[in-house]
């Protein structure tokens, strides 16, 4: 191994974890790894380096047979299947393995659990969240061809004045606070998030929705 490849893992490692890296300490289980894969595709992409603790700290891969898992989580515990690639460094005598993830052109791409029920997750800063119905309907319209074009009703002009009164809310506050029923908040929600209208935050373990600061409804 060239002393390059050394140096670039440990650059990697000094960046910590982020919305593009996620540290592995060992692989024990396909189907959570399926999580980390489906969140990355769902997002921006991004790399797993296995045999690095939570830490930073350089542990090494034990087997091969993690390897072999990391195929199966992307082939067996994602739907649709995603395409990643391995590849294995010399680090202080020790391997890592760098899992590259691209982010997915079609989404959603879900874990499989173990009741082979199907969860989307997105990659927030270091973390790897289950997807909200938003995001959802958001891809469901990404897929969607035909051009959609922003009607202003009476309900959507509603449901942006209580945004604009409330400041940053659920879904559910939405959905309560507009009396219009949930699906269709979430819906709608999605349809103002793509058109530039709204963006979607995260914080305390919770999305919340809120106007962008240059619209009024």
């Amino acid at each position: 191994m060239h002393p390059t490849d050394e140096s670039y893992i440990l650059k990697l490692i000094d960046e910590g974890e982020h919305v593009h890296q996620d540290f592995k300490f060992a692989i024990s289980d396909a189907r959570k790894i399926a999580k980390s894969i489906s969140a990355f595709s769902n997002t921006e992409g991004g790399r797993l380096l296995v045999g690095v603790k939570d830490n930073g700290k350089i542990a090494g891969v034990r087997s091969e047979e993690e390897i072999y898992m990391i195929e199966a989580a992307a082939k067996m515990y994602c739907k649709p299947e995603v395409n990643i690639s391995n590849k294995i460094y010399r680090v202080q005598g020790k391997d890592i393995l760098e899992v590259t993830i691209e982010e997915s052109k079609n989404k959603p791409v879900c874990a499989i659990d173990a009741e082979n029920k199907a969860w989307a997750y997105v990659r927030i800063k270091d973390e790897n969240i289950l997807a909200d119905t938003v995001f959802l309907n958001r891809w469901k319209h990404n897929k969607q061809e035909e051009k959609v074009i922003v009607t202003y009703s009476e309900r959507e002009k509603h449901l942006l004045n209580i945004l604009d009164k409330y400041g940053e809310l659920t879904l559910n506050k939405c959905s309560k606070l507009s009396e219009i029923p949930r699906i269709t908040t979430s819906r709608l929600l999605a349809d103002f998030i793509r058109f530039g209208l709204v963006e979607q935050v995260f914080k305390e373990h919770t999305f919340y929705f809120k106007l962008k600061e240059d619209i009024t409804p």
